[in-house]
């Protein structure tokens, strides 16, 4: 499958940080790809550059083989940047914004009519096309962002942790959109600081400080884990997580809410240590099973990985 996006070597610094460092991967042509981490990871300042709005520092990326670096004029007419917090002027209408947004990427008259039907179609915005949009619930501010983007038929759409702040229904109903797109050949690459939502990707990339943990699907990357998790479930839980951490057998032992995730050499061979472990300790009425890895423990599994390798000889 061909390349919508190469990104190779793609560094981003402000001053003496590095917010984007040495960035490598690809994007095919008609994918859902994700930028998954943190915080401070670098997923806006990648956005930003890949949109041609941020010149890389160093390295660089191509978008249906244009150079952001080189020629980043023409590379924004093919894309769609959506950022956190999308330009939509409050003083007008749903509709207004709309025609506004299709009068800056010159879309043509007789074009105009079968795009809205189909946005208001996917967006449910049609019977509040008169409102304000600075009177739309934040859900509908975001839908309506994704519309105004989506106006001029983008080959490449970049959307910037668009379910951020957005309650459950408006979510899903992003989501709806974005697989829609997806379906009709449009490639999306999308920011996400929520480890659930990676399981929505065809692949990703997880992020951190910058750098590049991982690149594959999430099922491939969760299978990496699969037969190495323990959950344990034990009060009071972070005393339980110190006492296991000193058995050999645990090579992480992270808190997820009220339960603890041990990553093991072979959940099955070294269960029974564990509970033996935590028995000898005066735990009372805890439990000890197999689990299945979510992107969380996959992330974690591959942070300490990383950290572990800069901590190692040069």
């Amino acid at each position: 499958m061909s390349l919508a996006v190469e990104v190779e070597g793609l560094t981003r610094r402000f001053g003496d940080v590095d917010a984007v460092d040495g960035l490598d991967f690809g994007v095919r042509t008609g994918e859902l790809f994700g930028l998954v981490g943190p915080d401070g990871a670098g997923k806006t300042t990648t956005l930003r550059m890949l949109a041609g709005i941020l010149p890389p520092t160093d390295g660089d990326a191509t978008i249906f083989g244009a150079s952001v670096a080189q020629d980043p004029e023409s590379v924004k007419g093919e894309i769609a940047y959506m950022s956190q917090r999308f330009g939509l002027y409050a003083d007008l209408t749903v509709r207004e914004n709309l025609d506004f947004y299709a009068d800056i990427y010159e879309v043509p008259r007789k074009q105009r009519p079968a795009r809205l039907e189909r946005l208001y179609r996917f967006s449910g915005l049609q019977p509040f096309e008169t409102r304000l949009a600075g009177n739309l619930s934040g859900g509908m501010k975001q839908k309506l962002g994704l519309s105004c983007a989506l106006i001029h038929e983008p080959k490449l759409l970049l959307l910037d942790e668009p379910t951020f702040g957005v309650d459950p229904i408006s979510r899903r109903d992003l989501w709806l959109i974005v697989h829609e797109m997806v379906a009709h050949g449009v490639t999306v690459i999308v920011s996400t600081a929520y480890m659930d939502e990676a399981e929505r990707f065809d692949r990703l990339a997880l992020l951190q400080s910058g750098r590049v943990l991982a690149v594959d699907t999430p099922g491939a990357l969760r299978k990496g884990l699969a037969g190495r998790l323990l959950g344990v479930t034990a009060q009071p839980i972070r005393r339980a997580r110190d006492q296991l951490l000193q058995l050999r057998s645990v090579q992480q032992a992270s808190v997820f809410g009220d339960q603890l995730h041990l990553q093991v050499s072979s959940a099955e061979a070294d269960r029974e240590e564990v509970v033996s472990t935590l028995r000898s300790a005066g735990f009372d009425g805890f439990e000890v099973a197999s689990i299945e890895p979510s992107m969380e423990d996959v992330f974690m599994e591959r942070l300490v990985a990383a950290n572990e390798g800069d901590d190692g000889p040069a």
